[in-house]
């Protein structure tokens, strides 16, 4: 007699809104002051669980970014004869006031992004607060950090982050930089700008020089302004490979220094020694988290042939109970694509994996009616030319395939132009250190995945860029010797 399916119907526990504030128009951030951009251009930052629109955010044109420019150099006069202990002391308590305000940046930061609020209470607030104290305390020992090499900042640095993770690329950024003694112009995404503006509240009301962090909001061009710009002396980008690409393109004639951290297409690697119920969380966690839209996401899983059957079964029930909805619910696991855009990206690649002959198996989720969704998906049967294998999707979309050796793992994990990340499960330790020495990766996880701490360098090879953010990497990022 079959077993009856249990069903846990559960009840909304939905965040409140009653604590946070979102002014109707924000302006950019510029010398320390919020001012209107030069041609009175305004756009929209939406709400993509229901698309109704939050704020109306500035957009900044090339005078705008001039401006933004001139005030960080200016600053930077003073702010990099500062010893290392006055800076440390400003980003330590930036690092706190983030702390004691993290409840409000968690809850705008799902708004703005559709990001389930337990990945922003527990993961993205936490994280970005831990550098910001992490960079805190290397600010004074610069010279021990990078013994007989006589460190010195290097300028202004011009840096633009995704949409994916706001805060806590910020954090990964403007901490580093400023605890070198250098100023920052930042531009957020277009699509999930506000934790960056309320950041520059925080860090006007935290006493902060005058221009030594400038936040100007826009879009691509906004962007190519900051990157082509003459008065800046290093670019920090986080995005998609096709941009990256023209970045690198626009600095290579001028002396800037340049970190890239771009897509990735990582594999997941599951061994038949392996714990397959603690693999298939980390399968779950690898490609699901954050609906997908991650750079080191496990989008490609590699399943050892003997145990194939059995983890593609707990996977698909796994999948079945994953709630997807109200990003402000904190039963939600999977909540919503960031925009209208990208969603019609994810279902192009699901569309054209169908028409290769792939196997699609979608979670029976109820999706909300409005808003922009889609259910934990994957694919069986794929080649590796395979659309779904060979590029990132940048969604809750998981390509899976089976293998039967070592070296056969090896060989189509690194049968990519990617070179991010990687995941490994076995009981084995000899097996886990013959994986690192001969993948392509620039960070590879044995037995977990999405594991971040500051101290730990994070970046890729090949097409995922160069440059490392995290550690003692993160600082000589920002540095000239």
């Amino acid at each position: 007699m079959a077993k009856k399916k249990i069903v846990w119907e559960l009840s909304e526990a939905i965040e409140s809104t009653d604590h946070i504030e979102i002014k109707d128009q924000y302006e950019l951030f510029i010398g320390g002051k919020f001012v209107p951009p030069t041609q009175k251009k305004y756009f929209d930052t939406v709400n993509p669980a229901n698309e109704e629109k939050l704020a109306r955010i500035a957009e900044a044109n090339e005078e705008d970014i001039t401006k933004a420019v001139k005030s960080a150099r200016k600053a930077f006069n003073s702010w990099s004869k500062l010893s290392g202990a006055e800076r440390g002391k400003y980003i330590f308590r930036i690092a706190r006031m983030i702390q004691e305000r993290a409840k409000e940046f968690a809850v705008i930061e799902t708004l703005d992004g559709g990001k389930p609020i337990r990945e922003s209470r527990d993961i993205d607030i936490p994280l970005a607060a831990n550098h910001f104290f992490y960079y805190a305390g290397w600010a004074d020992k610069l010279e021990y950090a990078f013994p007989n090499r006589k460190p010195h900042p290097i300028g202004v640095a011009g840096q633009i982050i995704p949409w994916n993770f706001p805060l806590l690329m910020a954090a990964w950024k403007i901490a580093p930089a400023l605890a070198c003694g250098n100023t920052v112009v930042l531009k957020p995404a277009e699509t999930t700008p506000l934790t960056a503006l309320k950041l520059a509240e925080l860090i006007q009301e935290s006493g902060l020089p005058e221009g030594v962090v400038n936040i100007v909001t826009g879009a691509g061009e906004s962007g190519a302004a900051l990157v082509n710009h003459k008065g800046v002396d290093k670019i920090a980008f986080t995005g998609s490979t096709e941009v990256g690409k023209l970045i690198q393109q626009s600095t290579a004639a001028s002396n800037k220094k340049l970190t890239l951290e771009l897509g990735g297409k990582a594999a997941n690697i599951i061994f038949e020694d392996a714990a397959i119920d603690q693999a298939v969380e980390g399968i779950v966690n690898g490609i699901y988290f954050n609906q997908g839209h991650v750079c080191c996401a496990g989008s490609r899983l590699f399943v050892q042939e003997s145990v194939f059957n059995q983890v593609l079964d707990k996977l698909k029930a796994r999948m079945e109970t994953l709630i997807v909805g109200n990003p402000l619910d904190k039963n939600t696991d999977v909540g919503a694509i960031n925009s209208k855009g990208q969603l019609k990206t994810i279902e192009s690649y699901i569309k054209s994996g169908v028409a290769e002959g792939a196997e699609l198996h979608q979670s029976s989720a109820q999706l909300p009616k409005k808003g922009f969704w889609c259910k934990p998906t994957l694919f069986t049967e794929v080649s590796q030319s395979s659309k779904l294998v060979q590029e990132e999707i940048f969604g809750p979309v998981l390509a899976i395939q089976s293998f039967r050796t070592v070296s056969e793992a090896i060989s189509k994990a690194n049968n990519t132009p990617y070179g991010l990340s990687a995941g490994i499960w076995t009981d084995k330790g000899s097996k886990i250190f013959n994986m690192i020495m001969n993948m392509n990766a620039g960070v590879v996880w044995a037995n977990t995945y999405n594991k971040f701490d500051p101290a730990s360098p994070f970046g890729g090879f090949k097409e995922s860029g160069y440059g490392r953010e995290g550690g003692l990497h993160g600082l000589s990022a920002y540095l000239n010797f």
